[in-house]
């Protein structure tokens, strides 16, 4: 364990399993302490499993981050239990396979609400947080190469629509935040083996196998791959490093 990011405290959305796990955990390992934000019971089990491991101070909240109340209520929160938070990952997010001639609007409406308006409340609570305690932030959303190029075979109209949306309001926030100490970046992954794609792909080898061959490096990415770029966006070693969204991905956008 290394103490690069010691003293500091790092709220992490979608925290109970998969991505935000795993990125919470890189976290950690530099010596943050944790608040990790989920809808799902089992994020006060991951916090206290995270703390365990690698000795750092862990809470676990239920946090629905396309409710208002319930972002507000939980930055209120890791105040009280932790501290001020300085360092912001949002890796919530869902998507939908679904032809968009077929799709209603309540479907499209919660992939918007969490992928894109659920970053948006995290980010503005995070801020707000950040310019009451006149501290450095910085900001990490999880956006993805789907926002930049078109899935197939798969049809995810609204989930490219999401993460584009995540780019753009990521720059945006980065140049309105500059004067006030908060940096904001993204990364954006390529297919990544969570553990639900990895059930998929275990299930779906066909497609599976499509989507390795579209990818230069001939492999999907592993969770611990994004590790080190975002620890790097959270550190002082990218201090001039705003605004941009750094795709992740063995170069399958590349061609």
């Amino acid at each position: 364990m290394s103490d690069e990011l010691a003293g500091r405290i790092a709220v992490v959305t979608g925290g109970a399993r998969g991505l935000g796990l795993s990125m919470a955990r890189a976290i950690a390992g530099q010596g943050a302490a944790i608040a990790l934000f989920d809808v799902l019971d089992d994020v006060t089990a991951s916090a206290a499993s995270l703390g365990g491991d690698l000795g750092v101070d862990s809470e676990g909240f239920l946090v629905d981050v396309t409710s208002d109340t319930d972002v507000v209520s939980g930055f209120r929160r890791v105040r009280e239990r932790l501290g001020t938070p300085s360092i912001l990952i949002n890796a919530a997010g869902i998507t939908v396979w679904s032809d968009t001639i077929d799709t209603d609007l309540a479907t499209w409406q919660r992939v918007i609400d969490v992928n894109l308006t659920g970053t948006f409340l995290t980010c503005r609570e995070f801020g707000r947080a950040c310019r009451d305690a006149k501290q450095h932030g910085d900001i990490v959303n999880v956006s993805s190469m789907s926002g930049r190029v078109v899935n197939v075979p798969q049809h995810q109209a609204s989930y490219h629509a999401s993460k584009a949306g995540v780019d753009m309001l990521t720059k945006a926030l980065a140049v309105e935040w500059a004067d006030v100490d908060i940096r904001v970046n993204a990364i954006a992954p390529g297919y990544v083996l969570s553990d639900m794609t990895r059930q998929f792909t275990e299930s779906e080898p066909v497609l599976a196998e499509r989507w390795r061959s579209m990818i230069p490096l001939g492999r999907m990415a592993e969770p611990a791959d994004l590790d080190a770029l975002v620890v790097f966006l959270c550190s002082p070693g990218s201090a001039y490093l705003t605004g941009q969204s750094i795709v992740i991905d063995g170069a399958y956008t590349a061609i």
